[in-house]
């Protein structure tokens, strides 16, 4: 049952049915209580009517015999005394309730009942209904009371909307009309809502469930196919793969396009994680086998010992795996710190231990960063301009609104237009600087590159004013990034 309720279209399906069966619900319970009210008043409006019929024969002298509302009606209709006594009533009347006394048939007066009535001035008892309504003989009262109750007339049962309304006779005997309005018809009508609301609800959820349940298996169908291919994926380790895209402009297509991405995204990162790992092995394999050999013939011959050759190697493989875990650091996110750097500064510190580099003055551009990094920065673009340069390298340090910008310029060959984003990959050297002995392992401008990038920055290279290679090195300045 979880797995069932677990998936989106289940749970669509189910809120989708609730939210439509509780709306349905609330909407038929509101127009059965609106029908219901309805109904009532309209039944309580034909009582009054009813009751004032009658009563308007009272006020007019209407002896109670002779009152056309007593006969052969199919309605309710009593008349009580300010005693609660009854004085009269319809004639086939057999029972009633609802109103303030139970009696059918009028009832003889009560002469001991009367003296009692008459001594006892300060009881305001009317036994029955007082609505302290003062009326003038022959006047008829405008409150009206409302209740409910049944009544049987000639062996039909029926419950009634009763009203009560006071006349005062032309003889001054005050009486009040009780008077019903049959509640069949809003019996009938609320049975009849109530049975449709049973029958109608269910079956209206039942559809709204199945539709749901179609539009939403519709809608999901590419997510299944895409969940599909995926695990394809996961399973054969094949991130040439890709999942299908659906021919929509939806969250989903999006979503499969977004997929994709990253399914690109990751095969080139592994490819060039595959290749980083083959270069990295293949560039420190020739240092570790030439020093291996050295070794052995110095066992074999310590004579024959090349003590500035194994020197070499071994300070080429500490660059190398300086190099290689600084790219490590920087592929897994290492962010650098918030160290407030001067790059004239910076500058002219690395230019003054090289020959041929000149450092023309600048003023001061702080930019926030690891030193370090910065400085490994420089020496990558200061030693690849040395390797390119005919005689001199020129640093310059400047400002473009909110960012510094460091230079290095050299005036030897330059980079061909087409190579000028290749030579930032790693392990790239150019045909003209092949040799390991002058071109290093090929990592120096990618170092740079990805020092860059995490510093916020930008590095790139172009035509120096004299021919050569110009790297532009772009950093936000501090405070402004």
């Amino acid at each position: 049952m979880s797995g069932v309720f677990g998936s989106v279209r289940a749970r669509a399906t189910l809120g989708a049915t609730l939210v439509v069966a509780v709306a349905l619900a609330a909407a038929g319970a509101a127009l059965v209580l609106s029908l219901r009210s309805n109904l009532i008043g309209e039944a309580g409006t034909q009582a009054e009517r009813s009751a004032r019929a009658v009563a308007a024969e009272l006020a007019a002298g209407t002896d109670h015999d002779a009152l056309s509302g007593l006969d052969g009606d199919d309605r309710p209709v009593q008349i009580v005394d300010e005693d609660g006594r009854l004085v009269a009533a319809t004639q086939d009347l057999e029972r009633i309730s609802g109103t303030t006394t139970s009696d059918v048939r009028p009832r003889p007066a009560d002469p001991q009942r009367d003296d009692d009535d008459d001594d006892d001035d300060d009881d305001d008892s009317d036994g029955g209904r007082n609505s302290g309504e003062s009326l003038e003989p022959g006047e008829i009262g405008q409150e009206v009371t409302f209740t409910n109750g049944s009544a049987t007339i000639d062996g039909d049962t029926e419950d009634y909307r009763y009203a009560a309304v006071d006349v005062e006779t032309p003889q001054g005997e005050r009486l009040t009309v009780h008077a019903g309005g049959p509640l069949a018809a809003e019996h009938s009508a609320v049975r009849t809502a109530r049975t449709a609301m049973l029958i109608g609800v269910p079956l209206l959820s039942g559809l709204v469930a199945g539709v749901t349940w179609l539009v939403t298996g519709r809608a999901l169908r590419p997510v299944a196919g895409i969940r599909r291919e995926m695990a394809a994926i996961t399973a054969s380790e094949d991130l040439t793969r890709r999942v299908p895209e659906p021919d929509t402009h939806d969250e989903i297509a999006r979503l499969a396009r977004t997929t994709n991405e990253t399914l690109a995204a990751l095969e080139a990162a592994v490819e060039r994680q595959r290749r980083f790992v083959a270069d990295a092995s293949h560039e420190l394999r020739s240092p570790i086998a030439s020093l291996r050999t050295q070794l052995e013939v110095a066992a074999a011959h310590p004579g024959l010992l090349d003590l500035d050759g194994a020197v070499e190697d071994t300070v080429r493989l500490q660059h190398l795996a300086a190099d290689l875990l600084l790219l490590a650091r920087l592929d897994a996110g290492e962010r650098p710190s918030d160290t407030r750097v001067d790059l004239a500064a910076l500058a002219r510190e690395e230019a003054g231990a090289r020959t041929g580099v000149v450092v023309p003055e600048t003023e001061p551009a702080e930019v926030a960063g690891s030193r370090g990094q910065l400085a490994r920065v420089l020496t990558n673009l200061l030693d690849n301009g040395r390797r390119h340069a005919r005689e001199t390298v020129t640093v310059t340090v400047r400002r473009d609104g909110a960012w510094a910008v460091l230079g290095v310029a050299d005036d030897g060959e330059g980079v061909p237009e087409g190579d000028r984003e290749r030579i930032f990959e790693r392990f790239v050297r150019l045909d003209a600087a092949r040799s390991r002995d002058d071109g290093g392992a090929g990592l120096g401008l990618a170092i740079a590159r990805d020092v860059a990038a995490r510093h916020g920055g930008t590095l790139t290279v172009g035509e120096a004013p004299a021919g050569g290679a110009l790297f532009e090195l772009r950093l936000p300045l501090a405070g402004e990034a």
